[in-house]
C-alpha cells in the first residue's frame, strides 16, 4: 500500500532538505576570516621602491610569498613596533613548515630620516621574515594612494623632531599578489596567524 507524507510530514523532510544545503553551503565557503576580507576591492600587489641594500625592490622578488604591507618610519614611537611586533608572533605561531611562505614588507613613509641602512637595522630587530624599503615622497604618495591610504607629518619642535601620520592597517597578498585580507590594530597575534595558515595552506593546494 502507497503510504503518503502528511502535510506537517512534508515539512519536516522540507526542513531538513533545507538544513542539509545550508550545511553544505557552509562546507563550500571560504574560511570565516578574523581579518576584513578584501578580495577584489584593492589593486594588485605593485610597487618599486629601494631596498635595505640601496638597491630597487619590486613585487617580483617575493613571488610566491604571502605579503604583509604595513607603512609605517622607524621613529614611530609605539603603533609600529607594536604592529611588528605583533605580526612576527602571528608568524611564529603558524606551523612550522608554513613559516617561511610568509614576508612583511615595511615601508617608510619618513624617507627624510630612513635611509636604507637605518631601515635595515630596525626591521632587523623583528625577525628574517621582514624586508624594509622606502622611496621618494611622491612615489610614496602614489604607492599609498593605489591602496587608498595616506600619510601626513606634523610640524617640527624646537629640535626638527616631527611625528608621522599614518595608517595602522596591515595589507595580506597571496602568493599571486592578489589582495586579500585587512588586518586591523584589534587582532591578537593568533587570530592573524590562523588567517595565514589557512592562506599559506590554500596556496600549497
Amino acid at each position: 500500500m502507497r503510504q503518503y507524507l502528511t502535510p506537517r510530514n512534508r515539512m519536516a523532510v522540507l526542513a531538513i532538505l533545507a538544513l542539509l544545503l545550508v550545511l553544505q553551503g557552509c562546507s563550500d565557503r571560504n574560511a570565516d576570516w578574523h581579518g576584513k576580507d578584501i578580495s577584489g576591492l584593492m589593486p594588485d600587489l605593485e610597487f618599486r621602491l629601494t631596498g635595505t641594500s640601496g638597491k630597487p625592490l619590486t613585487e617580483a622578488d617575493t613571488d610566491g610569498q604571502i605579503r604583509l604591507v604595513y607603512f609605517g618610519f622607524t621613529s614611530c614611537p609605539d603603533v609600529c613596533p607594536a604592529t611588528l611586533s605583533g605580526l612576527s608572533k602571528a608568524i611564529k605561531q603558524m606551523p612550522e613548515d608554513l613559516q617561511d611562505d610568509v614576508t612583511t614588507l615595511f615601508v617608510s613613509v619618513d624617507p627624510q630620516r630612513d635611509t636604507p641602512e637605518r631601515i635595515g637595522s630596525y626591521v632587523n630587530f623583528f625577525g628574517e621574515n621582514i624586508l624594509g624599503m622606502t622611496a621618494e615622497q611622491p612615489t610614496l604618495r602614489d604607492l599609498t594612494k593605489r591602496y587608498r591610504t595616506t600619510f601626513g607629518y606634523d610640524e617640527p619642535d624646537a629640535d626638527g623632531n616631527y611625528q608621522v601620520s599614518h595608517s595602522a592597517a596591515v595589507y595580506v597578498f597571496d602568493g599571486a599578489g592578489n589582495a586579500r585580507l585587512l588586518f586591523r590594530p584589534d587582532l591578537t597575534p593568533q587570530m592573524m596567524s590562523e588567517d595565514l595558515t589557512t592562506l599559506a595552506r590554500e596556496s600549497r593546494t
